[in-house]
């Protein structure tokens, strides 16, 4: 689409430049056009996104939002000057949630404030969204592009959005029905994710670009620290929704900021305790890093970090090996790490 007519050198001289605009967003309609699905009804470039709702089948259907961002993970992106993975993350902060009720992602729209529109950095940006949407099975039906001169150096962005999904009333998880001698079993994380990062940057000396953090390391199985903080989040929506379909599963927590004690609790009915052995918990080297560089303390970490585990899943106890079974057939290396018991703390960690 040609925007000959739509310049202006006054707007330019003030610090955005619209016709950059117009560039993103053509560099990125290759991108968004491999999220399309059965449910999109126009293409980029309206006033808003359209989405037919595939509601056949469902006797009540229930919209389910979430918006999240990346935090300041996207330092981290800008220091590297890599941008094609941190949108990855922005999707998968919004339908890990949405998730945890049972709701399959329908759809994402994102939002990226910058000091300055780069297009091709834009495109790259986007790039990211788009496999995270492809990820988790959501079109990619809109965003906004903003040019902030003034509120933001040039090079620096943010990048948010927001998912809708959709569940049957009746299919909605109900932790109301768990009970003791349920089972905890837990998704491994591919890393930090995109929580603690302010903590990070601390430890770790980020804002000062600390040369350590580019060094190869044998902990890492030869990656730099960077790398590792930067690995994306990982999307378990395929995989949740194929265990859905084949186990009673009672409760779903996705382990962002807060860690164990905030998250778990979230899926934890009054009157119940999850007993989480962490000698079962398989810690990512990246943890004991952060540790011991910045000298946390263990429980400061397990209410800061996923410590491994991305995401927990309650089922009932003669459940288990089947949800195992289900969750590593879809690529997921699932394995227990707890049990519901009665008590009113609702998470130990022991």
């Amino acid at each position: 689409m040609e925007h000959n007519n739509s310049y202006s050198a006054s707007y330019a001289a003030a610090g955005v430049d619209i016709t950059a605009g117009y560039r993103a967003v053509e560099l990125m309609k290759k991108h968004i056009a491999r999220t399309r699905n059965a449910g999109c009804l126009d293409d980029l470039g309206g006033f808003g996104g359209c989405f037919g709702l595939p509601i056949a089948g469902m006797e009540e259907p229930v919209l389910v939002s979430g918006t999240d961002g990346c935090g300041t993970k996207v330092k981290l992106a800008v220091l590297m000057d890599k941008h094609d993975t941190i949108g990855i993350d922005a999707v998968a902060m919004c339908v890990n949630d949405i998730i945890c009720c049972g709701a399959k992602p329908l759809f994402f729209l994102d939002y990226i404030a910058c000091g300055k529109n780069y297009p091709e950095k834009i495109a790259q940006i986007v790039s990211g969204v788009a496999e995270g949407c492809v990820q988790s099975g959501a079109a990619l039906i809109g965003g906004e592009t903003a040019e902030h001169p003034g509120m933001m150096p040039a090079e620096d962005y943010d990048l948010a959005g927001f998912a809708v999904g959709i569940v049957d009333k009746k299919k909605i998880l109900d932790h109301s029905k768990m009970a003791e001698g349920d089972v905890v079993i837990a998704l491994p994380s591919t890393g930090i994710h995109s929580n603690g990062f302010s903590l990070c940057r601390k430890v770790f000396d980020i804002d000062n670009n600390n040369p350590e953090l580019y060094i190869p390391r044998d902990e890492l199985d030869g990656r730099t620290i960077a790398e590792s903080l930067l690995t994306p989040t990982r999307i378990y929506v395929k995989s949740v929704l194929a265990l859905l379909e084949q186990v009673d599963v009672k409760g779903i927590s996705h382990i962002t900021g807060g860690g164990f004690y905030e998250n778990i609790p979230r899926s934890i009915p009054d009157g119940l305790c999850a007993v989480i052995d962490k000698s079962a918990i398989r810690v990512l080297p990246i943890f004991d890093m952060i540790a011991a560089w910045g000298s946390i303390p263990e429980r400061d970490m397990y209410n800061t970090y996923n410590m491994g585990v991305g995401m927990s899943v309650i089922v009932p106890a003669d459940q288990v090996e089947k949800a195992l079974a289900v969750l590593r057939e879809n690529g997921e290396d699932a394995y227990v790490i707890g049990r519901i018991v009665a008590g009113e703390e609702k998470v130990v960690l022991q």
